[in-house]
């Protein structure tokens, strides 16, 4: 399944990036320029909606890890994870980055964590 990727900024300090479909070695490089944009932007709080995702592989851990890297260092900021498939949110427990960024339940979820402007 081909990815796709919905922008939209969600108050004045956040972005949610929403992916549906695969994210793998094929697609993340499209997924990487837009986390980077973003991060570029200026934003300070990046929410990466994984709730029509159906495919996450190690590619996509290392864009994640690159783009919480990023956002630290140009803002400051952080990068969450909206994330309702139990065997996506496994993939981040059982490698450990559950404690590198938040991983949330919903999109809202995340957003409510955002400090207000």
């Amino acid at each position: 399944m081909k990815l796709s990727i919905a922008t939209e900024r969600a108050g004045s300090d956040a972005y949610v990036i929403a992916l549906s479909g695969e994210l793998d070695l094929y697609s993340c490089p499209e997924f990487k320029d837009e986390l980077l944009r973003v991060i570029a932007a200026g934003t300070r709080h990046v929410v990466i909606d994984l709730a029509a995702t159906t495919f996450i592989n190690s590619t996509a851990l290392g864009v994640l890890l690159r783009g919480v890297e990023r956002v630290r260092e140009t803002s400051d900021g952080r990068l969450s994870v909206a994330c309702i498939d139990p065997h996506i949110c496994k993939v981040f427990e059982v490698t450990g980055l559950d404690r590198v960024f938040s991983v949330y339940s919903s999109r809202e979820e995340a957003l409510a964590q955002v400090p207000s402007p």
